[in-house]
């Protein structure tokens, strides 16, 4: 009387997953370095032979560059604290090795951070296969793989 229902998690797309992580975090490093970079405002005259608007805005290149700005320092501010707050939910080993590998200023290596955490390769690339995957699912870039879905 009784059907069963036939539950099927999907599969997940490693390699696109991967690097969507991968570039997540390489964002993160840039969106760093260029903290005390910002948009100048133009300053050179601008000539039109367009009659003017009558519509009481003021529109100015410092303000569309001041504007520009603050929203870049927002999204870039964001995205920072939703990468750390993310990182910083992995268990200590996991952390430890996205935080040496990624999201300092200078490109190291897998093999120089696994030697200085002191760890085999093998054990090393299992804990960050992991942090991966959980890095993945927190920050919602996770690419699953699309099957055909059949009707019994």
């Amino acid at each position: 009387m009784r059907e069963q229902l036939d539950f099927h998690l999907a599969e997940i797309n490693r390699e696109e997953t991967k690097r969507n992580v991968e570039d997540a975090l390489e964002k993160y490093r840039i969106m760093l370095l260029t903290q005390e970079l910002n948009q100048l405002p133009k300053v050179t005259q601008h000539f039109s032979l367009e009659l003017p608007a009558r519509t009481n805005q003021f529109h100015s290149s410092t303000e569309d560059a001041a504007i520009k700005n603050a929203e870049y320092e927002r999204a870039r501010s964001e995205y920072i604290k939703r990468i750390s707050m993310a990182v910083n939910r992995l268990a200590y080993k996991e952390r430890a090795i996205i935080i040496r590998r990624y999201m300092t200023e200078d490109d190291i290596y897998d093999y120089q951070v696994f030697n200085e955490l002191h760890m085999s390769e093998r054990t090393y690339q299992r804990h960050k296969s992991k942090a991966f995957y959980k890095l993945a699912f927190a920050l919602r870039l996770e690419v699953y793989e699309e099957r055909a879905v059949t009707w019994a």
